[in-house]
């Protein structure tokens, strides 16, 4: 398997899936955008992981190459290539798939709930125990037609959702370490504004059991993709 990876700032790798993806031999090759690297060509990739970043899906002005990425994600997905984003990825998903991204009712940055949504989803299984997962974000999707909803919280309706079985959309991160969790704080940290759904720093830490149980579930999430067929 052949896994292109579309990295947005130097502070937001893949994480966890790193290990993931070595374990079952995977190649992987990682697109620094924020360098101006080229994006891949379709027939260089057999899943496309989309990753996050600070930046909105319509920031093109400043990050020209967005308008490129959003087409290059469009055709993976059309084309039937697996297609994982997470976070700013999710939405560059969503929008690719025709739906809108827009600022959320709250900032949601730290361990937070989600509540599975039931679906007859292959990913719907996931989130059924509705576990507590990082986040750190501060716009949304929409749902894009065709999609199926897998996970919602209290600060953001839509927090995943699965497009066929090879499509797959999570707007929190499964894939963070204490290494990139604290990366995050020291580039993101002046985003912790006290509000409703913001923890602090100390909270965001989180503990070694908080981290091993999304690595568990990035793992599971992998599993599916890996096996997944076109519906």
């Amino acid at each position: 398997m052949r896994i292109s990876v579309l990295q947005h700032v130097p502070f937001e790798g893949i994480g966890s899936m790193a290990d993931e993806f070595a374990a079952r031999g995977y190649c992987i090759t990682t697109h620094h955008l924020y360098r101006n690297e080229p994006l891949p060509e379709q027939d260089e990739f057999d899943w496309l992981v989309v990753m996050g970043g600070p930046m909105n899906v319509d920031d093109t002005a400043q990050y020209p190459w967005l308008t490129a990425e959003k087409h290059l994600i469009a055709t993976a997905i059309s084309g039937g290539k697996r297609v994982l984003g997470i976070c700013l990825g999710a939405q560059l998903i969503a929008r690719a798939l025709g739906a809108p991204v827009t600022p959320g009712r709250h900032r949601e940055i730290g361990w937070h709930p989600i509540q599975g949504v039931p679906t007859r989803s292959i990913y719907g299984p996931l989130f059924a125990s509705n576990p507590t997962v990082f986040h750190w974000h501060g716009d949304t999707f929409a749902l894009p037609q065709g999609a199926l909803p897998l996970a919602a919280s209290e600060a953001c309706e839509q927090q995943a959702f699965a497009f066929g079985t090879r499509v797959l959309a999570l707007q929190f991160h499964l894939e963070t370490t204490t290494d990139s969790a604290q990366a995050l704080l020291k580039h993101c940290g002046d985003e912790l504004d006290g509000s409703r759904y913001v923890q602090s720093a100390d909270a965001i830490t989180g503990s070694a059991e908080q981290f091993a149980a999304i690595r568990v579930l990035m793992a599971h999430a992998i599993e599916i993709m890996a096996n997944a067929d076109i519906e």
